[in-house]
């Protein structure tokens, strides 16, 4: 079946039944596992919902994967279940780690890829870039202070407009066109971001707005980084927004997830410098025949 196009309103039943996947999961939350990451990323995935007593998300992978997401986990499904749901896919995915111990290995197989893992960030390492290896990461901070006395305010409709004069200048520096890489995720987040769950920051300097990050709680105290924009005029922005909010956040912050690299060698230097504790694996689940 074709599945129904994803909507603002079918977020009553998904997030519910991704919120019940979430729970408990720690750290180790998958960061797909989130209403706000369908929906914004709807287009670019071609995302569709498949109600039904086993429901599910279908969509493209960034390699052109045909995967289902279950909004279940799969231990709760007999077997043939899993096997009709798969009839016209390939592979169930994301799928958690701590899910494929109940797989009956006679009839599904499962692997990963690296381009698909999360990255999980230690918050602590963030308040102060200690040790050799992210001696970088303080630098430019010191850098970006000696240059200039940033300014913080919380992200809201107030803020919204810097934070969209922010993406246009990163659009601008990055040689982008007009809907290229995320700017009309990113667009949609800063527009509606309290009704996604995101929360954040922008950076200013004077009036001028320097950067923002846009966060989402996955678990308590677990965050995904969902959207970071910083203009390349000042170095150092991208390590000073993520200490500040670990910083400054009015909650705890014990983990950062900074998503997955998609197998872009330039996302993949960038979240690999600052020093990730762990590689958060997402498997691809197919019949083993």
């Amino acid at each position: 079946m074709s599945g129904l196009p994803l909507t603002l309103a079918l977020r009553e039943p998904i997030e519910p039944a991704l919120a019940r996947l979430r729970e408990g999961s720690g750290a180790q939350c998958l960061s797909d596992h989130a209403f706000s990451n369908l929906y914004l990323f709807r287009a670019a995935h071609d995302y569709r919902f498949h109600p039904g007593d086993w429901p599910c998300v279908s969509g493209r992978a960034y390699d052109g994967t045909r995967h289902l997401m279950p909004l279940f986990a799969l231990q709760a499904a007999p077997p043939d279940v899993l096997r009709g749901l798969l009839a016209g896919h390939d592979c169930l995915y994301p799928i958690p780690q701590s899910q494929a111990a109940g797989l009956c290995a006679s009839q599904f197989r499962h692997w990963s890829s690296p381009d698909d893992a999360d990255y999980l960030f230690d918050a602590r390492q963030f308040a102060d870039f200690p040790g050799r290896a992210l001696a970088k990461k303080r630098n430019q901070v010191r850098q970006l202070l000696a240059r200039c006395t940033p300014r913080c305010l919380p992200f809201d409709a107030d803020t919204a407009g810097a934070a969209r004069q922010v993406l246009q200048g990163w659009m601008a520096q990055k040689g982008k066109s007009r809907g290229d890489a995320d700017e009309s995720a990113c667009l949609e987040a800063i527009a509606d971001a309290a009704a996604f769950g995101l929360e954040g920051f922008v950076h200013f300097e004077g009036s001028q707005p320097l950067g923002f990050v846009l966060a989402q709680e996955l678990q308590p105290g677990v965050f995904a980084m969902r959207f970071a924009k910083g203009l390349d005029s000042h170095v150092g922005i991208y390590p000073y927004m993520f200490q500040h909010f670990c910083r400054s956040f009015a909650r705890p912050v014990d983990w950062l997830n900074f998503e997955q690299d998609m197998g872009l060698a330039g996302f993949r230097r960038s979240k690999r410098s600052y020093g990730p504790a762990a590689l958060i694996s997402k498997l691809r689940v197919a019949l083993s025949d």
